[in-house]
């Protein structure tokens, strides 16, 4: 077997893993970089082997920094069988379409301004073509727990990672004369005791484990105070009378949140009335997804749907699907909670609310997700005092709320003790800072630790 690595190596996003086993070639997900504008160069380029050479397709989870170029795969020649379960299956479906669309509205919009200057426009990385042919290929569906077969000798088993709806650890077992080879993929791993989803299974024992360090030198700040800071960051940004704009990402975090101001109100901490706006078409999508899953959810979250409660519906709660509805929000001056993609600021809707925000001193800005280097999210994390948005120049006067414990990351001890449960001989660290890697690559005992760059390629 082996095994070579081709995003999310020594950084958080693009994650792409090739396997070479029983005489296939096996992709664990396939991921947009994301970041600062270079990581265009990044997202275009070769993807380091042959797309048509690629027998299938494993999707842990259907985050953008996992799936974000399968339409980009296709459209150079991958026909393969894509496999994923099938909240995964679903999401993916509304984050591709989402993101092919984006790429081409930012397409259109670089190309006029490069015509009024007597220079050649630029193409989109993907359509909405490739992303609806990249569905195409979406074959079998994986049920957690049950060993799918790949090839003779080789099969692969979904295990809830409780990341987001419908995430999964992936186990590969090659089975040859001489025994057998197990080796697990963890995705991205979550948080135990979160609400909505359940927690990640506990692993079974595997000679190799390839895994994610976003969080791999540094615990998170407990959810209870978190959700109480969340609270006190809405309330004061309402008693100053601006608006608080949550950069949201649209799988797992919007759905948290709302889970949480439904609880809020319902306990009087925040207003009965309360606005809250989630302006993301993709979210609102999600949210419908998520509660046709609820088989994904844990025992409080399924009690509600058994009782015949929404645990995302509150009294003020509005979705805005439409341009021009979110357009209308630009014209509140205070006193609503607009919940918008993308969670990194990258693009979306969240760059018009800031835009026309940032610049208020009344106004509030509340981050409850990570923030990759380069983004904007980063930048105003980092203390920007201003920023150029939509070729202005916007100072930064709004209050900014940093709030870490909403992460659906593993952390530090998290996953610890995932890797514990283990006892790999080989672990291959993949998705994180580097910085975060060395610090967690240091507190792992009795196994050989690994961290490929770009490309580099390991033999089992």
């Amino acid at each position: 077997m082996k095994l070579s690595f081709h995003g999310a190596n020594r950084a958080v996003t693009g994650s792409c893993h090739l396997v070479q086993a029983q005489g296939r070639r096996i992709l664990v997900d396939c991921g947009l970089f994301q970041g600062g504008r270079e990581i265009d160069e990044e997202n275009a380029a070769d993807f380091g082997f042959d797309p048509a050479s690629i027998d299938m397709l494993l999707l842990t989870h259907a985050h953008l920094d996992h799936c974000g170029r399968i339409p980009l795969l296709v459209r150079r020649g991958f026909k393969g069988e894509i496999i994923a379960t099938a909240a995964t299956r679903e999401l993916a479906r509304v984050v591709l379409l989402d993101a092919a669309h984006l790429q081409e509205e930012e397409a259109e919009r670089r190309s006029r301004k490069a015509h009024r200057r007597g220079r050649p426009g630029m193409a989109p990385l993907y359509g909405e073509l490739d992303a609806l042919n990249a569905m195409d290929l979406f074959g079998r569906t994986a049920p957690y727990g049950h060993a799918l077969a790949l090839a003779e000798g080789l099969s692969a088993t979904f295990e809830d990672a409780g990341h987001i709806l419908g995430s999964a650890c992936i186990r590969l077992r090659v089975s040859d004369g001489d025994g057998h080879e197990a080796v697990i993929f963890s995705g991205d791993l979550g948080n135990k005791g979160r609400p909505i989803l359940r927690d990640p299974t506990a692993p079974e024992p595997a000679a190799t484990v390839v895994m994610e360090t976003t969080y791999g030198d540094r615990d998170h700040k407990p959810l209870t105070p978190s959700v109480r800071e969340l609270y006190t960051a809405i309330t004061e940004t309402l008693e100053r009378g601006g608006n608080a704009i949550i950069p949201t990402f649209a799988l797992e975090r919007a759905q948290e949140v709302l889970y949480h101001l439904r609880e809020g109100v319902e306990q009087g901490l925040l207003p009965k009335r309360l606005p809250v706006y989630l302006d993301s078409p993709m979210a609102i999508s999600a949210t419908e997804i998520f509660r046709r899953h609820p088989e994904c959810y844990d025992a409080e979250a399924r009690a509600l749907f058994e009782r015949g409660d929404d645990p995302f519906a509150l009294p003020g709660l509005r979705f805005t699907r439409e341009t021009a509805d979110s357009m209308a929000l630009n014209r509140l001056t205070g006193g609503a909670v607009i919940m918008a993609g993308s969670g990194m600021c990258t693009g979306g809707r969240v760059r018009h609310h800031l835009r026309h925000n940032l610049w208020r001193a009344e106004s509030s800005v509340i981050f409850v997700g990570f923030a990759a280097p380069g983004t904007l999210a980063r930048i105003l994390i980092d203390g920007a005092e201003r920023v150029r948005l939509f070729g202005d120049d916007i100072p930064v006067r709004a209050r900014l709320y940093t709030i870490n414990g909403f992460s659906a990351h593993a952390d530090r001890d998290e996953l610890l003790g995932w890797h514990a449960a283990i006892r790999p001989a080989r672990t291959i660290l993949v998705h994180g800072e580097e910085k975060a890697m060395r610090a967690f690559a240091g507190r792992l005992r009795d196994t050989e630790v690994l961290m490929p760059r770009q490309g580099e390629t390991v033999t089992l």
